[in-house]
């Protein structure tokens, strides 16, 4: 028989091996211009089971699943779980002036978080009402990514005006959280990391002058530690558990530096850019970056069957300030809203019966109000489809691959650009006892 250490090891390696890798199945060739304000487009902060429906999660909560934007579920974990999220992303965007749409697609390694019971670790011990767990993981918060041209004529001349931006924001956490009775609470705290790196390009086109190229360059990186907390409380009924729960992700001012570039450049034979001159460059400029507060609420009825829940989320995003600046950004909020189905009995037989079954819907106000408010609407479908692996001391596994197909819209006819997006999330939720002492040698 396997040695818990021995599996345990092998566990580790396999994410270290992952984490190595994760560049290698990762591009991003998206292109959204909305994604130039404030920190860029926000990501989904669920787990790829969640999202399924709809995005709740204040108030689920499952003993072999991962919940970490809501830290008090860690309390009621029973086996070490693994949770990795891959997504692929077809966007398709829109313009009425000028007239055009544009497509793009982009495919990324989402997130990797770790779940490990510290007092209970499995489900009998759950039964008397405590538990103790934490997480680890690293997550995306958001994403910027656009390029922009246009083509203007002036005395003549032909010039071609190109914007274009990259970054983003990431967290690293760990959590831990505490569940007494019906009452759970816990939090999260880390580091959080970020970067933004616009670029407005002017290129001049003269069949008898040769002008050089400018480029206007800002690249700035913040971070600090964050901390996020989290509750839920659950009500005992006949043939099933009612719960309620909360989060929130705290307001908190991180350093900054910025590098402000005013260069001339020109192409080389690969098409790359070089630099000819630099006309200004100041490095390393300190400042601070105000990241708003986010609280979300929800309510979740489970049964043995079937669990449907609701979720509201508001962000004070008018408290952002980037280097002591405001952006066209505004508080924003979501109402989610989904349920989960899933046949199987305690006398029930066949794979499909132990599928569950997940639907959704998500409705609300963009942060970012570049071109009026932004409406936003997601539909979601998918499941839960267990991972069958060999009758053993190992049967403890309720390790599943979970599925999700959802689309969204951003806009609608009073903007001027909307968005629709196609995405397809697929995600291993790998769980198992790892610590536990063995009876025999």
């Amino acid at each position: 028989m396997r040695s818990a250490n021995s599996t345990m090891k092998k566990i580790i390696k396999t994410g270290l091996l992952v984490l190595f890798i994760l560049p290698l199945f990762c591009y991003s060739q998206i292109n959204s211009p909305y994604s130039r304000y404030g920190v860029g487009n926000l990501s989904s902060q669920g787990s790829i089971s969640n999202r399924a429906m709809g995005g709740i999660s204040a108030a689920m909560s499952d003993f072999a699943a991962m919940n970490t934007l809501n830290p008090a579920t860690y309390g009621n974990l029973a086996y070490t779980n693994l949770d990795m999220g891959f997504e692929f992303t077809n966007n398709n965007l829109k313009s009425k002036s000028p007239v055009g749409n544009f497509k793009s697609n982009y495919a990324i390694f989402n997130y990797v978080s770790v779940g490990i019971p510290l007092l209970g670790g499995n489900k009998n011990a759950l039964k008397k009402n405590t538990g103790w767990g934490m997480a680890i993981g690293l997550k995306p918060l958001s994403r910027i990514n656009y390029k922009v041209s246009s083509i203007q004529r002036n005395a003549g001349d032909s010039l071609i005006y190109v914007y274009e931006g990259n970054g983003g924001v990431n967290q690293a956490f760990i959590g831990t959280g505490v569940k007494l009775k019906n009452f759970s609470v816990g939090f999260n705290t880390g580091y959080l990391f970020g970067e933004k790196d616009y670029s407005s390009r002017i290129e001049f086109i003269n069949d008898t002058v040769s002008y050089y190229k400018g480029n206007y360059q800002t690249r700035s990186r913040f971070g600090g530690a964050f901390l996020d907390a989290g509750m839920q409380y659950e009500f005992k009924l006949k043939k099933g558990v009612f719960r309620i729960g909360a989060y929130s992700q705290l307001k908190a001012n991180y350093n900054a530096k910025r590098d402000d570039i005013i260069e001339t450049y020109d192409y080389d034979q690969t098409g790359a850019q070089v630099r000819l001159d630099s006309i200004f460059e100041s490095k390393d400029q300190p400042g601070k970056v105000m990241m708003p507060s986010t609280y979300g609420v929800g309510i979740a009825l489970e049964t043995e069957h079937l669990l449907v829940g609701v979720d509201y989320e508001f962000g004070k995003w008018k408290d952002y300030k980037f280097f002591g600046q405001t952006d066209l950004v505004q508080d924003n909020w979501m109402l989610r809203a989904g349920a989960q189905y899933t046949p199987a009995s305690a006398n029930s037989t066949g794979y499909f019966n132990f599928v569950k079954y997940r639907a959704g819907f998500s409705i609300g106000k963009d942060y970012i109000k570049a071109d009026n408010s932004l409406p936003l609407y997601n539909i979601s479908v998918g499941g839960a489809f267990p991972l069958r692996l060999r009758r053993s001391f190992y049967d403890h596994q309720y390790s599943v691959m979970n599925i999700t197909f959802e689309y969204g819209s951003r806009g609608n006819s009073k903007n001027n650009i909307t968005e629709s997006m196609y995405k397809l999330s697929l995600g291993f939720s790998l769980s198992d006892i790892w610590f536990i002492r063995q009876k025999y040698q």
